[in-house]
């Protein structure tokens, strides 16, 4: 089977996760951090999961799965240790539901993702081989380090000074692209984040200059 990959805004969405465990606790965080509202509905639940319940940034229903849990979900996990339990929760769910490492209950996956600031990588292989995913994933975070975090705020400003101040769409184009350039990528792994800042920042002076 083939994914067809997505990024989604699940603001303010509600998510229901089914299942306390570690698993469980690894999909929360991720949805979290995409503002979902998230709810948890496990009997027990990791001291990290019983924290965040405790300071509500999770409502927890401490029980086992019933009949109508799904209720208003726009995005649903399964992630227990009983195949009785998640095959329930597949065929109820009328979203987007995910049934941790049972693709044929999925209708989506969850790939292997890479994040640095705004920048979000993600790698599938459509659930071949979920450690070669995570293999590619840690190759790519050597790549692409912490560095590019930094790098993603200063654009996110010089962007938008240049877009205020290239009046010229042609001209302005050129110069953003050139930020984004293998160029520039390599200046920021070789000479750091310092140092690139300065050439895109001369770039820039010197458009303006010439204006």
């Amino acid at each position: 089977m083939k994914y067809y990959p997505v990024f989604l805004n699940i603001q303010a969405k509600k998510a229901v996760i089914i299942g306390g465990g570690d698993v469980a606790e690894r999909k929360v965080l991720a949805l979290l951090k995409a503002d979902a509202v998230v709810t948890v509905i496990s009997p027990e639940l990791t001291p990290r999961l019983k924290s965040l319940a405790k300071d509500k940034s999770i409502q927890h229903i401490s029980r086992s799965y019933r009949n109508n849990d799904l209720k208003g979900a726009f995005i649903v996990v399964a992630a227990t240790d009983s195949e009785v339990v998640n095959r329930r929760v597949s065929a109820d769910a009328c979203c987007l539901v995910n049934v941790v490492d049972v693709p044929p209950l999925c209708n989506f996956i969850a790939p292997s993702t890479i994040s640095r600031g705004p920048l979000t990588i993600a790698i599938s292989t459509s659930g071949v081989s979920p450690a070669l995913a995570k293999t590619i994933r840690k190759e790519l975070e050597k790549q692409y380090g912490p560095e590019m975090t930094a790098y993603l705020a200063f654009l996110r400003k010089l962007r938008q000074r240049a877009l205020s101040e290239i009046p010229e769409a042609a001209k302005r184009g050129r110069f953003l692209k050139g930020l984004s350039s293998e160029k520039m990528l390599q200046m920021l792994r070789t000479k750091g984040v310092g140092e690139v800042k300065k050439a895109a920042v001369a770039k820039l002076d010197k458009i303006l200059n010439k204006s």
